[in-house]
């Protein structure tokens, strides 16, 4: 699902924005990425949908060799996945609903079936009654379900989330929790990542844990790339 062998990304004002990391996620798991603000949550998700490249090492998703995917390849890898960004990116001239079909007709989903899809992840989600509803009337919690709807609409084999409960009330985090609890056990794999520990705390799972660009706890070794 997820292999990263001694991967290193450097920028010119931070040599050591990740730094030999090595890991692996296994289909169909429940994964926590911690580490405080900074500590290259962000960077790690970009080199996994291909936003970045790795300055050394090898990253394989799904069965992609990302680090040296051609450009005209990155559409494949990101069809296999569901992002959910750490500043949303909804469109803010866009019903619900539209954002929704926005994110299907760009993958070249037919007409009849983009207005189905759309209409079940709204449902799925909580969301039925607010689909004609700006991003702007709704709430914080709303606009965070609305993302997680548009990012599974195409039943991604992995969803990563960057800090989806950050700006969330207690309850509004826990719902939203229990939403990728339930997407984690329709069987795609779930890579949430946070800095909010008693978050950690009240729902436990597995976890890769980031300190200043360093690995200070993972799961399972990789196998061999492409394995």
């Amino acid at each position: 699902m997820i292999e990263m062998v001694r991967v290193s990304k450097a920028y010119e004002d931070n040599p050591n924005a990740l730094f030999d990391i090595t890991l692996r996620v296994e289909k169909g798991q429940f994964i926590y990425l911690r580490g405080s603000n900074g500590a290259g949550k962000t960077t790690l998700f970009k080199l996994l949908y291909a936003e970045e490249r790795p300055t050394a090492g090898e990253i394989w998703v799904n069965g992609f060799e990302v680090a040296r995917l051609k450009p005209r390849k990155i559409p494949f890898l990101r069809r296999t996945l569901g992002l959910v960004f750490q500043d949303l990116k909804l469109l803010p001239r866009r019903t619900a609903v539209e954002n929704i079909a926005f994110a299907l007709e760009v993958l070249g989903a037919k007409r009849g079936e983009v207005a189905k899809k759309a209409a079940q992840a709204l449902r799925w989600v909580g969301l039925e009654r607010r689909g004609n509803c700006l991003p702007s009337q709704l709430s914080a919690g709303e606009q965070q379900r609305l993302a997680i709807a548009r990012a599974v609409v195409n039943d991604p084999v992995l969803l990563l989330a960057d800090e989806p409960t950050g700006n969330l009330s207690i309850t509004a985090a826990e719902e939203i929790i229990r939403l990728f609890e339930k997407i984690n056990l329709r069987g795609t794999t779930v890579v949430l990542a946070t800095h909010n520990e008693g978050l950690v705390a009240a729902w436990p799972k597995e976890k890769i844990v980031l300190e200043q660009g360093k690995l200070l706890e993972a799961l399972a070794p990789p196998l061999l790339a492409g394995g």
